[in-house]
């Protein structure tokens, strides 16, 4: 599939005979990835600890406001309408706002990362603990469980799933996140690169960033997909299986 892509990106070069500052051919993408490595690699390296560090947080900040609205009903009837709202504002509309109050450094990019995945994940996980098999709730009751063992021990591990689904969705949206922080205030980091160089109108090279954000993106989603099935086996979630190349339900 990826060499077709490449024929295709190839012939359209070809046929319509297009300058390489509307559209490098894939040879002159590969030829300035391989000159500018070092350059791409310090950027990339700034646009990964962004990502990473915004996923963990927006995750787990997203995982407290899920328990905070399950223990504390009358927070919920007003948290979750200000996690909805997170969610109505474009990105864009408050990134500058966050450049002003966190700088141009990495904190404005996490923040950005934070907001963006926060819903998400609250989401997901918050529904999850709202459904909990009725016949678990009553066989519990029964054998006279504390709230907390109860919620500890069959609530929370029958959300798991649900917040998996969260998590890999928050995976996908985490470097956006950072790259649209870079994109509106930045000095460092591949979206600040590519900024840079369709500026200057260096196409190729802003395809060679882009070609390493689309790589780390696929890294991250697969070996985190790949630890939630690891840690939650009993997960409903369809995988896929890179020996066959088909999708399964484990």
């Amino acid at each position: 599939m990826v060499i077709g892509l490449l024929v295709l990106w190839q012939s359209i070069v070809w046929i319509f005979q297009l300058p390489s500052y509307i559209l490098p051919t894939p040879w002159q993408v590969l030829q300035i990835g391989y000159q500018q490595f070092p350059l791409i690699m310090h950027e990339s390296f700034i646009t990964i600890i962004e990502t990473l560090i915004g996923l963990v947080l927006g995750s787990v900040f997203g995982c407290m406001a899920a328990l905070v609205m399950v223990f504390f009903r009358p927070l919920a009837l007003w948290l979750f309408p200000i996690v909805v709202i997170s969610q109505t504002i474009p990105t864009f509309a408050i990134a500058p706002l966050l450049v002003i109050w966190f700088g141009y450094g990495i904190a404005s990019k996490i923040a950005t990362t934070i907001i963006m995945l926060f819903f998400p994940v609250t989401s997901a996980f918050f529904d999850g603990l709202h459904q909990t098999p009725a016949a678990w709730i009553d066989l519990a009751n029964t054998m006279g469980a504390k709230k907390w063992r109860f919620f500890y021990y069959i609530r929370i591990p029958a959300a798991l799933p649900y917040l998996a689904s969260g998590l890999r969705i928050a995976t996908v949206i985490a470097p956006i996140g950072a790259i649209v922080g870079e994109w509106v205030g930045a000095s460092q980091g591949l979206g600040f690169l590519m900024l840079n160089a369709n500026a200057r109108m260096e196409i190729d090279l802003m395809f060679a960033a882009l070609f390493t954000l689309m790589l780390f993106s696929l890294s991250l989603y697969f070996l985190v997909d790949s630890l939630l099935q690891s840690a939650i086996p009993w997960q409903k979630a369809t995988s896929f299986n890179a020996h066959s190349g088909s999708i399964h339900k484990p």
